[in-house]
């Protein structure tokens, strides 16, 4: 029986000519991530196991993105002992204040990952970077403090679930709709420790940030990761742009799937996750009648540059609600700077929003946007659990960037219309 593409990929790591589902296996990594929250708690880590040095520099990243500027005391001191330790172990890829932006958008852009990759970070959407065809899975931070130290991680090789992917998506919707149908359909364990592998014709319809936010979302059907194929759009991504040659990786003709769920694109609509799971999920034309009360365009999931051409697209010459605190937040200080040369900046002001330096604040309810009792928020984040951004009487719907900004013009959950 053949190998899937994670399957491959973990074989590679493992100098294996093979592996199957349920095997345990030690694999070389190519890349260790940890953020201001997480990578503290895995120093201590290694400290307490008496690592007194780091397996290769340049294949350590260290982000601060959670609460950077820093939003109080504790966060401060966690980012020093993060750029303590970066200085202290010449780690190359560490980014502070001034050249920061929200990790899993960051390390792509830069060139951090590359095809071929396998990846552990101490951060759950680490799954993010299958987009560009590496293997990259969420661990504990105590995993993280061992890979920064060996170089090696353990893994459970896990089984698969193919989406086959036809036709192409109608204007209105975007690679946020795609997954959170996805997750709508199978739930939040439906691809419990599998990997979800996305191919089929409609792949080629998807772009790189399409595919970006597919596989961030993964967790959230409980997968391992999610990982597209190296195509064109990938080459084309990755030319000029990483500092490892990538290495393709293909499924076999007879790998072996747990099951095949096919997805036709031009069926999907504008899609929201409703309180409190991301499985909740209605067609946005469904919720005309939930009133909101702010909203968050940004993320790990959705910050993006195509994501801010989405909100100019809606916002520009528009204002948003009176009673609506519309929040944006560009993911990496490219980004932000794109935005402002494009004249996004000034549209998103002039429209009554607000725009951020590059943060995850809001999204896990650190600051830059907490929900009082009552409130109701529509965000372009991954997560919608009771609580995740403020009060426990509070909710948050997820969607994509074009239904959250149609939505701060109106004050309701709106879908998006047409050109």
């Amino acid at each position: 029986m053949g190998m899937t593409m994670t399957q491959k990929i973990l074989a590679s790591h493992a100098g294996l000519p093979e592996v199957k589902a349920g095997q345990l296996i030690s694999a070389k990594l190519d890349l260790v991530l940890g953020n201001d929250i997480t990578t503290p708690v895995a120093l201590n880590e290694f400290n307490k196991a008496g690592f007194d040095s780091v397996f290769d520099k340049d294949r350590i990243a260290i982000v601060l993105d959670h609460f950077v500027p820093n939003k109080d005391i504790k966060a401060a001191e966690q980012s020093k002992q993060c750029r303590e330790f970066a200085c202290a172990h010449c780690v190359s890829h560490f980014y502070d204040v001034g050249k920061m932006g929200i990790e899993h958008a960051l390390l792509p852009e830069q060139g951090v990952v590359t095809a071929g990759d396998c990846i552990i970070g101490a951060d759950s959407h680490t799954c993010t970077y299958g987009a560009v065809g590496a293997f990259s899975t969420g661990v504990g931070s105590t995993d993280m403090a061992a890979g920064m130290a060996t170089g090696t991680a353990w893994f459970k090789v896990p089984a698969a679930i193919k989406f086959e992917l036809k036709n192409s998506l109608p204007k209105t919707c975007s690679g946020k709709d795609v997954i959170l149908t996805i997750i709508g359909m199978i739930g939040v364990d439906g691809a419990l420790y599998k990997s979800m592998e996305f191919s089929g014709d409609g792949v080629k319809s998807l772009s790189m940030d399409d595919r970006l936010c597919i596989c961030n979302m993964a967790i959230e059907a409980g997968a391992k990761n999610g990982i597209f194929p190296v195509d064109d759009i990938t080459r084309a991504y990755l030319n000029g742009r990483t500092e490892r040659r990538p290495i393709e990786f293909s499924a076999d003709p007879d790998a072996e799937y747990e099951k095949v769920i096919e997805i036709d694109l031009s069926k999907i609509v504008p899609t929201v996750s409703c309180p409190h799971l991301p499985e909740n999920t209605k067609p946005a034309s469904e919720l005309s009648d939930i009133k909101i009360d702010q909203v968050v365009i940004g993320s790990c999931t959705n910050g993006r540059m195509e994501d801010m051409e989405a909100a100019y697209s809606v916002l520009n010459g528009k204002k948003v609600a009176d009673g609506v605190r519309c929040i944006i937040i560009p993911a990496t200080m490219a980004i932000y700077k794109e935005c402002i040369e494009k004249g996004y900046i000034t549209a998103f002001i002039d429209a009554g929003a607000v725009v951020s330096t590059p943060t995850c604040g809001p999204c896990l309810g650190g600051y830059m946007g907490i929900l009082a009792e009552g409130e109701r928020c529509i965000a372009t984040t991954n997560r919608n659990f009771v609580g995740r951004m403020g009060h426990v009487k509070s909710e948050v719907y997820l969607a994509s960037p074009l239904t959250a900004a149609s939505s701060a013009l109106t004050g309701y959950i709106t879908a998006p219309k047409e050109d």
